[in-house]
């Protein structure tokens, strides 16, 4: 399911800076327009993601036309000069983009003595899943 908000995109001097207004000034930034843009998608991904698995309220978007870059420039800094700004919609699919970036399984390689190993093997324990739990318990995740 494809979520879309809208983002401001303000051009400073070494590049762009994003805010989402409606996500409690979630922010980013980039180089580029283009860069930015990216991590805009990324930051609403990595926002939305963290809101479903923490069973969090996700605000409703507000429409394009609502949104005033300016006005949003002035209550984040009162006293910045006028800038060069936008309003554009920013979408992505939560669910694709988690499973490819946030979820994607990586492979590693480890070494255990070997009368361990054959231990386990006899008693059928699933080492990914060991790691993960052992990791788990290790960065205080739960």
């Amino acid at each position: 399911m494809l979520s879309m908000y809208p983002a401001c995109f303000f051009h400073e001097e070494n590049g762009y800076s994003v805010v989402f207004p409606d996500l409690n000034w979630l922010s980013t930034c980039g180089d580029t327009f283009e860069e930015s843009m990216e991590m805009a998608v990324e930051c609403l991904a990595g926002y939305l993601h963290t809101c479903q698995m923490d069973g969090d309220n996700i605000p409703k978007p507000s429409k394009l036309t609502d949104i005033d870059p300016q006005a949003v420039a002035k209550e984040l800094d009162p006293d910045a000069p006028m800038c060069e700004c936008l309003v554009n919609m920013v979408s992505v699919d939560v669910a694709s983009y988690a499973k490819e970036h946030f979820e994607k399984s990586v492979k590693k390689t480890l070494t255990i003595p070997a009368w361990l190993n054959n231990a386990a093997l006899e008693k059928g324990i699933n080492f990914s899943q060991v790691l993960q739990d052992a990791l788990k318990a290790q960065l205080h995740l739960g």
